[in-house]
């Protein structure tokens, strides 16, 4: 039995609520504050993910059109209002295309520098690193393409990786390095990452053997390259 009687239980209830009772409706409405904020968030964040789609789909299109100017335009506004938008980094893929088809490949190396660096998505940071790459290829940078190709762990991107950086070296004029490079490329896992035809070509140019499988090694298939020296 307890020590009080009902009033004098309810008499506590009271003075309890009296001194509490204000951080309950607190705490309370703090909680459905919360709720409310969650729903607006996820409200806005899907109105944000449906305009920049929008917005990118207008780009494809001005970019069919070969409209470059709207495509940088569009590019621009994708990373003004919608940054942490994935179609943000996108948008810098296609205008530094742009940039890449109108010959102005130092405006297309910066922009794809910011993808490497900022995007989000670790897909399209490697994609911007290739054609980075590529970018400084053709400006002649090799040794900075090298280094834009070092990568730890390069994951699913190796082969391709490989591939480019065998370009870059034959146009070093290392040879035997390309080769090696070209032929880590065709023994790695590809799943459709390089086209094995042109690279067989590059493979045999070089004066190398293309491996008859994915399983044979490269050091094997480089023995047999006389013309790689």
């Amino acid at each position: 039995m307890s020590e009080y009687s009902e009033a004098e239980q309810w008499q506590r209830a009271k003075d309890w609520l009296k001194a509490n009772g204000l951080w309950i409706v607190a705490g309370v409405a703090i909680g459905a504050a919360c709720i409310g904020g969650w729903r607006w968030y996820g409200e806005r964040s899907t109105a944000q993910a449906e305009a920049a789609s929008s917005r990118y789909d207008e780009m494809i299109e001005a970019f069919t059109r070969s409209d470059k100017t709207r495509v940088i335009t569009i590019s621009d506004d994708l990373n003004r209002d919608y940054q942490s938008s994935p179609y943000a980094a996108l948008g810098t893929l296609m205008a530094a295309r742009v940039h890449v088809e109108a010959n102005e490949l130092d405006k297309a190396a910066a922009s794809l520098k910011s993808v490497m660096d900022t995007a989000s998505d670790e897909e399209i940071r490697m994609i911007a690193r290739l054609r980075l790459a590529r970018v400084q290829l053709a400006q002649t940078k090799y040794d900075d393409a090298l280094a834009t190709l070092k990568v730890d762990q390069p994951g699913e991107f190796a082969t391709r990786l490989a591939e480019v950086r065998g370009d870059v070296l034959l146009a070093k004029g290392d040879r035997a390095g390309a080769l090696r490079e070209y032929l880590a490329a065709r023994v790695g896992k590809n799943e459709g990452r390089v086209d094995i035809d042109l690279l067989d070509l590059k493979i045999r140019d070089l004066g190398g053997t293309p491996p008859a499988s994915t399983e044979d090694s490269p050091e094997g298939a480089a023995a047999a390259s006389p013309k790689a020296s």
